[in-house]
């Protein structure tokens, strides 16, 4: 048996408004909740059991996917009442775990895409015996991520979490966010505390002497924290740039779920989706984008790089390029949201000539 746990709990504040109704991971990517491609790939990789530790709207995860029967694997949910990092997270699901103290258990978080071979990744693992592995990735500027440099055999010799000054820049490897810990190692974070497992697990690891290996992998990475990562991620699934067992369909240049009504003369591409129940009226064209359930795009708007939220309403001739509009929002005729604009839920804009860009 192989095991996983899923850190699913964050706020995913960096993503609003789309989060502001629902959790980061359940948002809909390629037409399923995000969480729903990442277990399809642990499916496939051969995980039986996952252990998701959720927190914010945590109500939400087990009535889209039950006990997991659906998927042929076993899903056992816990919910922390108070943040307790990710350490702590980790920490937290231990006592749902089946595991042997010597066994390798898969982490994960809840906000990456990835093309990388897990299975392998757990081989690796095991015949190096080490405490834990990281998957690390390479990345032009890496001032936002967790620095982990490695030796020549893989072994990691230090951790910088998101470098401040130049000289703090040694190396273009990231922790990418999927670990194998040996069983036992989950059982020794501190319960019952917030936990850094980046700024405490890790570096405690390293200080006592344990073997952590770094696995560097280039295959296709994308960390989903931002809008616009997101609704890339999204278009890559639909478009087959990255495989997914979990989506509705095959990889094309649009998907367009059922109940949905694109009108004749509407132009659809680069990875669009168009939701159940949404509309694409006549002349308008939608282009590597999102559109939720019940969305509406009217006459001759253009939508590109975007995400528009649940039953919100695009007006006529209305310009949304690379912003996100809220679940429920209008925006009326001849506007121009672009460049990370972001209209908050049921917020109303009226039928005038503005244009609003994050820029400005």
């Amino acid at each position: 048996m192989t095991e996983a746990v899923l850190l699913v709990g964050g706020k995913g504040t960096r993503l609003r408004p789309l989060t502001m109704n629902t959790p980061k991971p359940m948002v809909p990517a390629a037409g399923v909740p995000f969480l729903a491609h990442q277990l399809a790939r642990l499916k496939e990789a051969g995980v039986d059991h996952v252990v998701l530790a959720t927190s914010y709207l945590a109500e939400v995860f087990e009535p889209y996917f039950g006990d997991g029967a659906a998927l042929g694997m076993r899903l056992t949910y816990i919910t922390e009442k108070e943040p307790l990092g990710t350490g702590g997270a980790i920490r937290s699901a231990a006592d749902a775990l089946e595991s042997g103290p010597a066994d390798p258990v898969l982490v994960l978080n809840g906000d990456i895409l990835t093309g990388l071979d897990t299975a392998d990744l757990v081989r690796r693992h095991q015949a190096a015996q080490a405490a834990v592995t990281l998957h690390l990735t390479r990345v032009e500027d890496p001032r936002a991520f967790g620095l982990v440099p490695t030796d020549s055999a893989g072994r990691v010799l230090a951790f910088t979490e998101k470098p401040t000054t130049p000289d703090e820049i040694v190396t273009d490897q990231i922790n990418a966010g999927c670990y194998v810990f040996r069983r036992d190692v989950i059982d020794a974070i501190p319960a019952g505390r917030a936990v850094s497992v980046e700024r405490e697990v890790f570096p405690g690891l390293l200080a006592d002497g344990a073997h952590l290996l770094g696995v560097v992998d280039r295959t296709y990475w994308l960390d989903l924290g931002r809008p616009d990562a997101f609704v890339q991620a999204s278009a890559d699934l639909v478009r087959g740039v990255v495989r997914s067992a979990a989506l509705p369909g095959v990889p094309d240049e649009y998907l367009v779920l059922p109940g949905a009504k694109v009108a004749d003369g509407a132009k659809l591409g680069g990875g669009t989706v168009v939701g159940a129940g949404a509309e694409v009226a006549p002349g308008a064209v939608v282009e590597g984008s999102i559109l939720l359930d019940g969305a509406r795009v009217e006459e001759g708007a253009w939508i590109g790089a975007s995400l528009i939220g649940a039953s919100a309403r695009i007006g006529p001739r209305t310009i949304v390029d690379g912003a996100v509009v809220g679940d429920g929002a209008v925006v009326g005729a001849d506007n121009e949201l672009r460049n990370g604009v972001r209209v908050w839920c049921e917020t109303h804009l009226p039928d005038v000539s503005v244009r609003f860009s994050a820029d400005c």
